[in-house]
């Protein structure tokens, strides 16, 4: 019995030897194909983005401005364009108030100077308009035919004479009531430059007399209509190169419209300088810039070698806008009527929204277009 229960205590003592002495086996690796733990989800959501804005498209203005296209909040298509005559000898500048004028019209004078006609539709916040110059009479032919109030300090015989026919309501500075009112001379520039570029006159002078004058109509005539159209987009597709446009009028006056693509305007230059506005210091800028070819000759017999220019029929002319130029037709019905243009293809011309200089000159006169 003894015996049997040590027999028994060595085979278990021998068992339990060969188990701890076993290499132990280590856990499995985790799989690349198993999930490791997931990431602590936080309680809080990530903030939204705010909102972009929208920006809100501009209000269609409910009038518009029949020399510009421009959109306008009263309508002032009804009053009459106010035209005057304006100075442009090198020693006379700078013009005033040119910056705001809604068509330009240059065109050669005498002894190879030109001179301006400035339209301002609403002549409201212009400041000083000059100097003043004196007449012609096909800027009359052309202030006629936007039924425009045009005001002049003197002027050339045919001038009068034009103004008397074609029934015009012309305020004449020098031979008028109207110097020390409506028109005044600025001192500085009568030191200056001399009494004959002294004349300006101002929108707000305008504003304040032109209803005094029982006998100006400042409203258009019935039926009068202005047949000029616009679009926003009206480069000529497909046309010339027009970055440089350059009017030789004369060896003395040459004009040169730079455009700038930031802008979409042809900036203006003359004299071999910026052609400035002497309000504000600022360049002159148009959306359109058109040339138009007529008949320019001396008048027969005048002893101080005035032209004459025709402002009525039709002919050949040119278009810019938008860095691009095509040819044109223009045409005028009579000294009543405004100008009119046709495209390339024989279609009425769409100007550009926005102010326009108008170049009227010669044979002896050339352009170019780079």
């Amino acid at each position: 019995m003894k015996t049997k229960r040590l027999t028994a205590f060595v085979l278990a003592l021998l068992l339990g030897s060969a188990v701890s002495c076993s290499p132990k086996t280590p856990p499995p690796a985790e799989s690349a194909s198993q999930p490791g733990p997931e990431p602590a989800v936080s309680a809080i959501a990530p903030a939204e983005p705010d909102p972009q804005p929208v920006p809100e498209e501009p209000a269609e203005l409910p009038f518009v401005n029949p020399l510009t296209g421009e959109g306008c909040e009263t309508d002032i298509s009804k009053n009459r364009p106010i035209a005057v005559m304006l100075n442009n000898l090198k020693k006379a500048l700078p013009q005033m108030g040119v910056s705001r004028a809604d068509i330009i019209y240059e065109i050669p004078a005498e002894g190879g100077i030109t001179r301006m006609l400035a339209l301002f539709q609403d002549i409201g916040g212009v400041g000083t308009i000059g100097s003043v110059r004196s007449a012609r009479d096909y800027y009359v032919s052309l202030a006629c035919g936007h039924d425009a109030i045009y005001l002049h300090a003197g002027g050339s015989p045919q001038a009068y004479t034009a103004i008397s026919n074609w029934g015009v309501a012309a305020l004449d500075c020098v031979n008028g009531p109207y110097e020390g009112t409506l028109y005044w001379r600025d001192e500085q520039r009568r030191k200056t430059v001399g009494m004959e570029h002294s004349v300006v006159t101002s929108s707000e002078k305008i504003q304040e007399l032109f209803p005094t004058y029982t006998r100006l109509r400042q409203e258009h005539k019935d039926g009068f209509d202005f047949p000029w159209t616009f679009a926003q987009e009206a480069a000529p597709s497909g046309g010339k190169q027009a970055d440089t446009v350059t009017v030789a009028f004369s060896t003395y006056k040459t004009g040169v419209f730079q455009y700038d693509g930031d802008t979409g305007l042809y900036y203006v230059s003359e004299y071999g300088q910026p052609y400035v506005d002497g309000n504000s210091g600022e360049q002159v800028a148009v959306k359109n810039v058109l040339i138009l070819n007529t008949d320019v000759s001396i008048i027969p017999g005048d002893s101080a070698g005035r032209l004459k220019v025709r402002t009525t029929g039709s002919g050949k002319g040119v278009f810019a806008c938008g860095g691009k130029a095509e040819d044109i037709t223009w045409s005028r019905a009579s000294d009543s009527a405004p100008l009119t243009f046709l495209n390339a293809q024989g279609k009425p011309l769409e100007l550009g929204v926005g102010t326009s200089y108008i170049n009227i000159i010669g044979s002896t006169s050339s352009y170019t277009l780079e």
